[in-house]
């Protein structure tokens, strides 16, 4: 691995090194390792998550060295830089028409995709399903029995290099229609209710105590969040603006998957 990052880095500072084989392989064998697992673009430490930056550098490098070609996947036709991914059968993940993945995005067995799309650099971890219309973008991390509901939107994030991915970690529940973009984390066996947008600067509002206490950027673990307002001044009038609310933990009694409609049900939230 330190080879292949000291070669990364140099060609990031200098493209001239695109033209070498060398450097191609070497970004070709960083987007192999991606595909397989081995190599993350983020990955969970002792303190929380660590981005590695270099493994940015080489899937943005990997698209000037890739030629438009065409493929054909029986009566459909693309025109792309980079291929899909293969080999589902012998991965154990059902892939249901029309899902598309592309290569370079890990996706772990007992992976379910409904007619979705997975970006290169991203991780989808064991047990996952990624339901009907979601995305999941370029380097976003989803964790273990994850649920993306119908039309969820994980954005996804290349530059700036050291900014963080989105990231859903194990036994989230990402209502339909939900978005997450900008780095944000969605911690273990949170529920976001349906139409939940969160941003890096969305304000996400606990209001389960007699203060409200506020988070940005991340949602705590278990927590149970819907769509939200607050009023805010401008020079022209007073307006309502988007946040999110926390209104209450997950229950030891909702976590099988089986039980989250029950469990959104009881604090009234959408799913």
């Amino acid at each position: 691995m330190d080879a292949l990052q000291s070669i990364i880095e140099k060609a990031w500072e200098n493209r001239a090194l695109l033209q070498e084989e060398t450097t191609t392989k070497a970004i070709r064998d960083v987007i192999d390792l991606l595909d397989s697992g081995v190599l993350r673009v983020a990955e969970p430490t002792e303190n929380g998550w660590q981005v590695n930056e270099w493994v940015k550098k080489a899937v943005v490098m990997y698209f000037p060295i890739q030629k438009m070609e065409t493929i054909e996947v029986g009566i459909f036709e693309f025109h792309d830089k980079i291929p899909l991914k293969r080999g589902y059968a012998e991965k154990g993940i059902r892939v249901v028409p029309h899902a598309v993945a592309r290569h370079g995005a890990y996706i772990s067995k007992g992976v379910i995709l409904m007619p979705s799309y997975v970006n290169i650099g991203s991780y989808v971890d064991e047990g996952t399903m990624v339901d009907t219309w979601a995305t999941v973008g370029s380097c976003a991390q989803i964790g273990k029995d994850v649920h993306l509901s119908g039309g969820v939107g994980i954005g996804g994030v290349l530059e700036p290099l050291q900014a963080a991915p989105v990231i859903i970690e194990d036994g989230a529940f990402i209502g339909s229609r939900c978005i997450v973009v900008e780095g944000v984390r969605v911690e273990r066996e949170a529920v976001l209710g349906a139409n939940v947008c969160l941003t890096a600067s969305t304000k996400i509002i606990d209001v389960t105590g007699s203060q409200p206490v506020e988070y940005k950027g991340f949602v705590p673990s278990r927590s149970v969040v819907i769509p939200g307002s607050y009023t805010k001044k401008f020079e022209s009038g007073e307006y309502q603006v988007p946040c999110a609310l926390i209104i209450g933990k997950r229950k030891p009694s909702t976590d099988l998957k089986t039980s989250l409609n029950d469990a959104l049900r009881e604090y009234n939230v959408a799913v």
